[in-house]
């Protein structure tokens, strides 16, 4: 029993460990949004195996847990999904699924004040 919760625990850290590496490495938004579900994952896994470690304690197996985990997974499911929904009008009106790194070269305030003269 210990053993399997020391697994998941491991399994957990390293989920986490690659979701926070990959947001901070990639700069694509997709690959982004792809690490930051690994970092959720390994966030819900962590919360399963604390839940499992308080119910081999002896204590009895607590269902609000359980429910909170559901709930997150559907929130985090529903996140992702209007995430890539962004990305892929991002890629509609732009024609590229890259986000700028700078603003787009436009008229300033100066160039309208000069202008005017």
């Amino acid at each position: 029993m210990t053993e399997a919760t020391t697994l998941f625990g491991l399994c957990a850290a390293v989920l986490i460990g690659l979701g926070l590496y990959g947001f901070v490495i990639h700069p694509q938004p997709l690959r982004k949004i792809l690490a930051f579900n690994l970092i959720g994952n390994g966030v819900f896994l962590v919360c399963a195996v604390i839940a499992r470690r308080g119910a081999a304690a002896g204590l009895g197996g607590d269902p609000v847990p359980q429910a909170l985990l559901i709930t997150a997974i559907v929130v985090a499911f529903a996140a992702s999904a209007l995430a890539v929904a962004l990305l892929l009008r991002l890629q509609e009106e732009t024609g590229d699924a890259a986000l700028a790194s700078e603003p787009p070269a436009g008229p300033t305030k100066a160039d309208a004040a000069a202008g005017d003269r």
